[in-house]
């Protein structure tokens, strides 16, 4: 079965930086678009970043452009997030999501596989 599973996840302070990491398993990792969303307290879930199968530009919410890079490595089925100057605000769970579906990369929709998370607090 598919599986995606979230790690690097921690508690900082405000402008460090932090490395997430998503290892895939169970599904042709290439040929899927792949990307982080993340759920601060009492909110919804929001975009963050993402990367198309194809390789063609990132996608990045406003929040978070210069500050965040995604990356993927189709060898080893791996997606990245580095996170630099990390903010109070960034604190949430992060996911790591793939899916196949032509739509929206910043949509939750286009996602049919979902990692557990992991918790990213930044601190003053």
């Amino acid at each position: 079965q598919v599986q995606l599973v979230e790690s690097g996840g921690g508690l900082v302070q405000a402008g460090d930086s932090l490395r997430l990491s998503c290892a895939a398993s169970g599904l042709a990792f290439s040929r899927y678009h792949v990307g982080w969303f993340r759920q601060g307290p009492g909110q919804e879930r929001e975009f963050v970043a993402a990367i198309r199968w194809s390789w063609s530009t990132p996608y990045y919410e406003d929040s978070v452009k210069g500050r965040f890079t995604i990356s993927r490595d189709n060898a080893k089925n791996t997606l990245t997030l580095q996170m630099n100057s990390l903010k109070l605000e960034d604190t949430a769970v992060y996911y790591c999501a793939a899916g196949n579906v032509d739509y929206d990369v910043r949509s939750a929709t286009t996602y049919a596989y979902w990692g557990q998370g992991t918790q990213v607090t930044v601190s003053s």
